[in-house]
């Protein structure tokens, strides 16, 4: 066949020539000559270089690359301890959680719970965060709260408190019934720093994602990756392979013979040559040895197999060098050709200027679709920004150095040299108000409204200037002003020309939060935090405010007087659990009323609130109903905390907490008994100061005493004796803050003896009535 196109190719050559000349003739040879000599070469020269100094270049790179992944390795490793040692030294995990009843401070277990899962959502390769606590019933924290049995304590934590070191890495059975089934884990024993430990904090990690990190060391499918303690105490595969594995203990012979710390060399085995690097990681009070084995073939393979098709392909391309030079020479309009038919025309056969003036043509239409790509682009350039500036106030740009958001202005048409950069948080205020134009459901119109009049009046004040929508009566300005000039006086007038317009067209109050000057980009979403953040400390009546951020910093530790109604909080729960509907809604109005008082800041009206939420949630489950099933698993706190307005918190909180309770109390008891329950809960209020049993309360309530008690758990949730406990601490406790009588004139007046009540008072609220008033006198 190749004697047949060689022949072949020697007629149209002749034929070629007899037409064209010598010069076609002599570009046809040198058109072969450069379509296959240098491919011939090049493929040589890859396979010489490939089969020696290019082979060991390779291998170098190679032990270079497993030393830079194995550092990467001791970092990560490093900040995990590091982690785990920040949190041990926490004063959450001081000492008085040997102490604490975890079921009665159940605040402080959910804080301890939601502590141990951010830490291990820190690091995705922990599995598990657990807090230990030793003690006569050890408490397990996985992260939910748990008690061990003795046999668990002993056999699986209580060796952890033994031992030198006060951090360290194990692998540790964690279940006592199957003690063969050992995790990887770090742990450290608490409080931080401590002689005499109680407990742990305990790392345990998802064993396929630290396999997953080992085999970043070998970056190939096939070989193996080890890590284990010199003393042989800890061992891991990223293969799974066992630690007596007939590859594993080669490799580990071969290290420990070879005598340095760190190195590498080559392992034959099972007709396969093996690279192995080795070295040495520092952990706390240990060294690892880390080994990583690749075989040399999958290194040096892709290069020789390169060069070897080089080769083949510049034979094959040699062979059929001088057709396509000769078909070339019959082609040579083809680049003309192919341009008219890439516009998608086809040739008319009207000679070359056709051709090219179709090509002109073309061109020329292009250019102006181009142009008004351009002009579409210029269109959503304001989108553009927008978007940027909306992900630089929230944060999600920290990844990018200050030199990269500095460029990505610059692109965005910002000029910031020799300029600060000022960010405001503006809110609306009155959507609920009885005289608003707008109503719920109206927010996002009425955020695109005053988003507009924003950016009109920031072009107009403002050199530079970009607002963002956040649709929910928010919006974020940033705005660019000179350095060294007076700005203040500028501000001042946006902010009250702002507030004129707002209130004129919207009929909606506002609140202007303004940050310092700035000069870093990176530092515009700290501002922005500290603006937003120093909105909740305006006035929570419907009145337009400017926020001066020095006043917020400067008055930002200054103490304030408590004005949280406990009262109307007792009487509205006790409403609730004795199904007094409307008397709920009634108190749910005055306690609101009380907290927004003049002078009250919005965020203590929100910290009220959700304190109060979290109150009525106690009293909800203390009934026996789980708040999870009543509200559908909804996160109300969350909802909570975005209401801004009186009104709409006061509709929000009836329509989400009390309409569902009090129609689950309602199908639980009936109107007899929760009216029965009722008198002997105001009997008890009016006469907790005398001597009262369940005997003469039940004789006030017209029935018998086993009656009264089950009626009572029924309604309440709670025992007859606990709730008459808690009526008499809470009393006490109100006489403790608000009065100066002595601890035992407080005592007589709740119906205690003086040393009972302090035992009873320390047992419910974990302390002394007199450290209590101090506390409260201080706090």
């Amino acid at each position: 066949m190749l004697s047949t196109l060689r022949a072949g190719l020697a007629r149209g050559i002749e034929r070629s020539s007899a037409r064209m000349g010598r010069f076609y003739t002599k570009s046809l040879i040198m058109i072969f000559l450069v379509s296959g000599i240098p491919g011939l070469i090049t493929g040589a020269l890859v396979y010489e270089i490939a089969g020696g100094r290019m082979e060991n270049e390779l291998l170098q790179m190679h032990y270079k690359q497993i030393e830079q992944r194995s550092k990467i390795i001791d970092d990560q490793l490093g900040n995990l301890e590091l982690l785990l040692s920040h949190w041990a030294f926490d004063n959450k995990f001081g000492s008085e959680l040997q102490e604490m009843d975890f079921v009665r401070s159940f605040e402080k277990t959910i804080d301890l719970t939601k502590t141990l899962i951010a830490m291990q959502g820190s690091n995705a390769m922990v599995k598990q965060a657990e807090l230990y606590v030793s003690r006569e019933n050890s408490v397990l924290f996985n992260p939910e709260y748990g008690v061990l049995g003795e046999d668990s304590a002993s056999r699986v934590y209580e060796p952890l408190l033994r031992g030198p070191a006060e951090t360290f890495w194990t692998q540790w059975a964690f279940d006592a019934q199957r003690p063969n089934d050992k995790d990887l884990a770090l742990v450290h024993r608490i409080p931080g720093g401590s002689l005499q430990p109680y407990g742990v904090l305990a790392f345990r990690f998802n064993s396929d994602k630290f396999a997953d990190l080992l085999k970043t060391m070998t970056p190939y499918n096939d070989g193996e990756t080890l890590l284990m303690q010199t003393t042989g105490d800890l061992y891991v595969s990223a293969n799974g392979s066992a630690y007596d594995s007939p590859f594993a203990v080669a490799l580990r012979e071969k290290v420990e013979s070879d005598g340095r710390t760190n190195g590498s060399f080559f392992l034959d085995w099972k007709g396969a040559t093996y690279t192995v690097s080795f070295g040495s990681l520092s952990r706390i009070a240990d060294e690892w040895i880390y080994v990583s084995a690749a075989p040399i073939s999958n290194i040096t393979s892709p290069v020789v197999t390169i060069s070897k098709v080089i080769i083949s392909v510049s034979l094959a391309v040699l062979i059929v060098a001088a057709a396509l030079a000769w078909l070339a020479s019959h082609r040579i309009y083809s680049p003309v050709r192919r341009l008219v038919t890439l516009f998608g025309e086809t040739g008319n056969g009207q000679g070359r200027e056709d051709e090219f003036a179709l090509i002109e043509r073309r061109w020329l239409s292009l250019h102006e679709e181009s142009l008004e790509l351009n002009t579409k682009l210029a269109k959503q350039l304001p989108q553009i920004k927008e978007s940027f500036l909306h992900q630089l106030l929230q944060g999600y740009l920290y990844a990018y150095s200050e030199e990269d958001l500095l460029r990505r202005m610059e692109q965005l048409k910002w000029e910031l040299t020799d300029r600060s950069l000022i960010v405001f948080y503006i809110q609306l205020i009155g959507i609920g108000a009885q005289e608003a134009r707008f109503r719920e459901g109206d927010e996002g119109l009425v955020t695109f409204a005053a988003v507009n009049m924003i950016g009109e009046l920031a072009d107009r004040r403002f050199e530079q200037s970009s607002t963002v929508n956040f649709h929910d009566l928010t919006a974020g300005l940033l705005a660019v002003v000179p350095n060294g000039e007076d700005y203040k006086a500028s501000l001042q007038s946006f902010g009250e020309e702002l507030t004129q317009s707002i209130n004129q067209i919207l009929n909606l109050r506002i609140a202007v939060a303004v940050s310092r000057p700035i000069a870093r980009v990176s530092d515009v979403p700290l501002a922005y935090e500290r603006a937003k953040q120093a909105a909740g400390y305006r006035n929570f009546a419907n009145v337009n405010q400017i926020i001066d951020m020095d006043e917020v910093d400067s008055n930002g530790d200054a103490p304030e007087e408590l004005r949280y109604p406990f009262t109307l909080e007792r009487e509205l729960i006790q409403a609730l659990r004795t199904g007094r509907e409307r008397e709920a809604e009634e108190l749910l109005e005055s306690f609101l009323a009380a907290l927004s008082c003049e002078g009250a800041k919005e965020y203590e009206v929100q910290q009220g609130m959700l304190h109060l939420l979290g109150n009525v949630q106690h009293a909800i489950m203390v009934s026996g109903i789980h708040p999870g099933r009543l509200f559908k698993g909804e996160n109300l706190y969350e909802e909570l905390s975005q209401i801004r307005e009186p009104r709409r918190m006061l509709a929000w909180f009836r329509r989400k907490v009390l309409l569902p309770f009090q129609t689950e109390l309602a199908s639980r008891s009936d109107a007899q008994v929760k009216r029965m329950i009722e008198q002997a809960m105001i009997y008890l209020q009016e006469n907790y100061m005398a001597d009262i049993s369940l005997d003469n309360c039940a004789e006030h309530a017209g029935c018998n005493p086993f009656f009264l008690s089950k009626a009572f758990k029924q309604v309440t949730g709670k025992n007859f004796i606990d709730y008459l406990t808690e009526l008499r601490t809470d009393k006490a406790k109100e006489l403790l803050r608000d009065t100066e009588l002595r601890i035992n004139e407080v005592a007589e007046r709740v119906g205690y003896q003086h040393s009972y009540f302090n035992r009873i008072f320390k047992k419910m609220e974990g302390m002394t009535p007199s450290r209590y008033r101090e506390l409260s006198r201080h706090g």
